[in-house]
């Protein structure tokens, strides 16, 4: 049934992007409208629907899994492995960026002027690094049902911590409540077939929108940046996140992508990872068949922290700014871009338009301007499907390096 899921999805994929390509060419054809407006429909409710069940997901799978994980005699082991084998991967993706946007630098010899029109009515509030922490670590710890129904997915993962230590520290005296939450947790991924049954039509709908409705203007003049970026981080995907798998698990590229493909291809789509942690959590424990404790607790948290697409992106824009400004980083600046890009891109939720605010903060911490993050905003939609997709990889190597790494001990 799973490979058929798979193969349904690539070909919704493919079927989207030839329909939007039509619409695209033939905006005035007979019958567009109705196959926009259809194809709106049917994504807003595929979308809907992962919102629906992210929230129960997160912490029933957290719950359960770190009540599981404290009765496990390596349970230290599999936290330090997990944030370690975060760092590792996204410290990769910036020197990877970096890297690129010193060989080839694209936007030098462009001038900021030509620019003139985005970047006269273009207005951000910046957040200095300071500010972003405190409002970082004040989205950790709140109200756990303001969190909930706010979406706020750090404070969710932060309360569901707390709950699964009480309940294994509970023992016996908790273990009703442990059998009700993976109960619970059943029903919940059960509801999750039944919208991944649903998400090669939901998948399509959403490749019809994003070709159809993406703008060419600023395509030709940013090309080289653009070819770069999709460039490297699918070079991220497909060459250094599998060969840091098969190092340490000898897990190929093709047993990686069999397994995953539902879970690359739906993060693709929705440009999400928090709204496709429960597609990722089945294909995880479904398809490549890692333990639901170490599954429930990489992902759900990987989703929020583990951000190898956008840390890429985040550095290799600053560079990209400073190409266009005139300006040479040297090696320190690059340093100081290096660690904020990877604190900004565990992101902050709750911070109106975080995306722009942690690229802003990136910016800030070695003087480069901020107005010119108007000009990366029309091809921002299309360069997040390339780095979410990256972003749920990264999730799904480290469950499957850290299962692996479990074993041997």
């Amino acid at each position: 049934m799973k490979h058929t899921t798979n193969h349904q999805i690539l070909i919704g994929v493919f079927v989207g992007l030839l329909i939007g390509l039509y619409i695209k060419l033939n905006p005035y054809a007979i019958g567009t409208d109705s196959i926009i407006y259809v194809a709106d429909l049917i994504a807003d409710i595929f979308v809907s629907s992962l919102k629906m069940v992210l929230i129960p997901v997160i912490f029933f799978s957290i719950s359960v899994g770190i009540a599981n994980l404290s009765g496990h005699k390596q349970s230290s082991r599999i936290w330090v492995l997990t944030f370690s084998f975060f760092f590792i991967s996204m410290a990769l993706a910036i020197i990877l960026g970096l890297g690129s946007m010193n060989l080839f630098e694209p936007g030098r010899g462009i001038s900021l002027s030509i620019f003139s029109e985005q970047l006269n009515n273009f207005h951000l509030t910046s957040i200095p690094l300071s500010g972003f922490i405190k409002q970082f670590l004040s989205s950790i710890f709140v109200n756990p049902f303001k969190a909930m129904t706010e979406g706020n997915i750090l404070g969710v993962i932060t309360f569901s911590i707390l709950v699964g230590f009480a309940i294994a520290k509970g023992g016996k005296e908790f273990f009703e409540v442990k059998k009700i939450f993976n109960g619970l947790l059943g029903i919940t991924m059960k509801i999750v077939s039944w919208i991944v049954k649903f998400s090669p039509y939901g998948v399509s709908a959403l490749i019809i929108k994003l070709v159809s409705q993406q703008s060419p203007d600023l395509f030709i003049t940013l090309s080289k940046f653009i070819i770069v970026i999709i460039g490297m981080t699918l070079f991220h995907g497909i060459v250094i996140l599998p060969l840091l798998l098969y190092f340490f698990t000898k897990i190929n590229l093709f047993i990686l992508w069999q397994g995953a493909r539902e879970a690359i291809m739906t993060a693709f789509a929705t440009s999400s990872s928090s709204a496709t942690i429960p597609i990722t959590l089945r294909a995880v424990e479904k398809n490549l068949k890692v333990k639901s404790d170490i599954a429930g607790f990489v992902i759900p948290i990987g989703a929020t922290m583990n951000m190898d697409g956008t840390a890429l992106y985040e550095a290799s824009a600053a560079l990209f700014i400073a190409n266009l400004s005139g300006i040479d980083l040297s090696i320190g600046q690059q340093i100081i871009v290096f660690f904020t890009a990877m604190i900004g891109a565990i992101g902050a939720p709750g911070i109106p338009s975080a995306g722009m605010v942690t690229m802003a903060m990136v910016l800030q911490s070695v003087g480069l301007p901020l107005e010119a993050l108007a000009i990366l905003l029309p091809i921002d939609r299309l360069l997040d499907t390339f780095r979410t997709a990256v972003n749920v990889e990264g999730d799904i190597v480290v469950s499957l390096i850290v299962q692996k790494l479990v074993r041997k001990n």
